[in-house]
């Protein structure tokens, strides 16, 4: 997958975001979107997502030479984020299958999951009796076992304890071979390994000075 940023820009009411970012993205390469709390790394990575629209300029998907409109772009990619929502009212085998609906696993049944995740305990419990760290567990899981060339991960390691840092660094680099991912994230140990960095802020927008009379 390519996906090419062109004069794009996001404003709210009348504040800007960020302006005239131009950027490309290759598959094969991970990508980190670096920033201060607030500098819009999750606004960029909805507009990518196509969750959001842009403002201003465009974000173009291609597949080989073949461009994908925006409106099937979800068939091709996978995101965890903390705005993201699971479906509480389901146990954990039921979300891994209602999730396999839609978008297959990478070289795993729906059945092997739980245990990579580790949470082979909680197969048979409902998502809504989860801790905070197993919801990110899960939400990472079904993103990074997605087969998709996609892969957008915004803070992925929020509520996370250090032995689930190294579970979601262990099985990122399972799973990011062949794919395209970009990174929102402050944090370096969420990034260290990305191929390219873009800094968010170089992009932000400064109304010009008016002149005095």
């Amino acid at each position: 997958m390519q996906i090419k940023l062109s004069s794009l820009g996001k404003r709210f009411n009348y504040e800007w975001i960020f302006r005239n970012l131009s950027y490309e993205f290759v598959s094969g390469k991970a990508y980190a979107v670096l920033g201060h709390n607030g500098s819009g790394k999750s606004t960029l990575l909805s507009l990518i997502s196509g969750y959001q629209l842009p403002s201003e300029g465009t974000v173009s998907y291609f597949m080989g030479n073949s461009e994908v409109p925006v409106d099937q772009l979800y068939r091709h990619l996978a995101l965890a984020a903390p705005y993201q929502d699971l479906l509480e009212e389901l146990t954990l085998e039921e979300m891994v299958l209602f999730h396999t609906r839609f978008k297959p696993l990478r070289g795993i049944t729906p059945q092997q999951l739980p245990d990579l995740l580790q949470l082979q305990p909680a197969r048979h419990k409902l998502v809504r009796d989860f801790s905070s760290g197993m919801r990110q567990r899960l939400k990472l899981g079904l993103a990074l076992y997605s087969d998709t060339p996609l892969l957008l991960l915004d803070e992925p390691t929020t509520n996370l304890d250090q032995a689930g840092v190294n579970w979601y660094l262990e099985h990122l680099d399972r799973n990011r071979q062949g794919r395209l991912v970009l990174i929102g994230s402050n944090v370096p140990h969420e990034y260290s390994f990305c191929d390219e960095q873009l800094p968010i802020h170089q992009f932000h927008y400064k109304a010009p000075e008016r002149k005095r009379s």
